[in-house]
């Protein structure tokens, strides 16, 4: 049980660190006089070179057994790193982003790995652990916001690094080692041949690609995006708090919806939620909307977010966990990060929030698609071939 309370409790310091750090990061980097194109290159170059670095996590947490070792440079990395951020050139951020997003990147598959394990085998479910996180990104989000309206965001780095030292001393007295992981059995090769071969996967990778991608609209560039359409910046915390808070009760219940309709129909639904979050913001691009939308956010992240990893979980081998999961965040975060940072920047500053909006909601719809694909090819071969007469 105190392993549990350990994850949640590093799941909440990372949710304060992210919350606090993470969406008023493009602001800090147009303060330090980057435009929001450039913002946008910046995140995808050091997005690219992390997924390339992706496969090697995997395999060091997998074969050699070096679960915990990876958790803790995932934090502690980026962490140290933040100080740079407080440089003007162009070439610093660049590369200070790009180290802290190779450690940073592995830091969900990683910790999914012992979240999963551990609900397993305390018969728990790993909703209510993840759930921990979204709480302490709606504090840090709100809180972020205050800290920027009333110091400035040039030193947001600071409780970033201050949130992320307690996460760091509780991943240190982790396991070394999730608990179902074993020894692999086959290469990392083998092993991702294996996962997509498949075309139903393929189709799973390339939904949560369309829909998540849209997610960069949302945790890149909200802020500046807010303040674009008249909003102010305390008010982009509120929002921000909303949305994380919402999460909560999502991934508390997303088990039991799970459960009643599926992994497969959950992506679905969630992919569909998102469809109408982004299409809300089309019809009415309104600082007051653009804050009351985020009650949809628990239901079309939270869900999605939950039935991917489970789902990933369940069609991956014991001794795979952590490659598996490697495998999904290298598309769901690491590409989708890639071109929803280089096109929604684009968008934002070429065509403003409404060009972007659209292009999330076609995005989202499309990928919503693909997810109905997986839903019934999942459920015709549930269905049992039926047998001829006097076999």
């Amino acid at each position: 049980m105190s392993k549990l309370w350990k994850l949640r409790g590093f799941y909440l310091f990372l949710g304060l660190a992210g919350g606090m750090f993470g969406p008023y990061l493009s602001l800090l980097l147009v303060h330090n006089g980057l435009e929001s194109g450039t913002v946008g290159m910046v995140m995808a170059a050091g997005t690219l070179i992390a997924i390339l670095f992706q496969p090697a996590w995997g395999i060091i947490a997998d074969r050699y057994q070096q679960t915990r070792l990876v958790l803790i440079l995932s934090v502690a990395v980026p962490a140290a790193l933040a100080v740079f951020y407080r440089s003007e050139a162009w070439l610093v951020l660049t590369l200070v982003y790009t180290l802290s997003t190779i450690f940073s990147s592995t830091q969900a598959p990683i910790a999914d790995s012992y979240a999963i394990a551990a609900a397993k085998s305390a018969g728990s479910t790993y909703g209510s652990i993840r759930l921990m996180m979204s709480l302490g990104a709606a504090l840090g989000g709100y809180a972020g916001g205050l800290y920027v309206a009333g110091y400035s965001v040039s030193s947001i780095w600071l409780p970033f690094l201050v949130f992320n030292t307690f996460a760091l001393a509780i991943a240190c007295s982790l396991p070394k080692k999730a608990e179902e992981n074993h020894m692999m059995s086959q290469s990392f090769a083998q092993g991702v041949k294996q996962l997509i071969s498949s075309r139903i996967f393929l189709a799973f990778l390339g939904g949560s690609f369309l829909v998540n991608q849209t997610m960069t609209a949302f945790g890149t560039y909200f802020v500046l995006a807010f303040r674009s359409v008249g909003g102010a910046t305390d008010q982009a915390g509120i929002a921000l708090m909303l949305a994380s808070v919402t999460n909560v009760p999502s991934m508390l219940f997303a088990s039991q919806v799970i459960r009643k309709i599926g992994r497969e129909k959950t992506l679905l639904a969630g992919a569909l939620i998102y469809v109408l979050r982004w299409a809300i913001q089309v019809a009415f691009p309104y600082p007051s909307v653009m804050i009351g939308v985020q009650v949809l956010h628990g239901l079309s992240f939270g869900l999605f977010y939950i039935a991917a990893v489970e789902y990933v979980s369940q069609i991956t081998s014991p001794e795979m966990q952590s490659t598996g999961q490697s495998v999904f965040n290298m598309v769901f975060t690491g590409l989708a990060g890639i071109v929803g940072n280089l096109l929604n920047g684009y968008l934002l500053e070429g065509g403003g929030v409404g060009m972007m909006n659209a292009a999330c909601m076609i995005s989202s719809a499309a990928g919503a698609g693909l997810l109905f694909y997986v839903a019934r090819g999942t459920r015709r071969l549930a269905v049992p071939v039926p047998r001829e007469p006097g076999v």
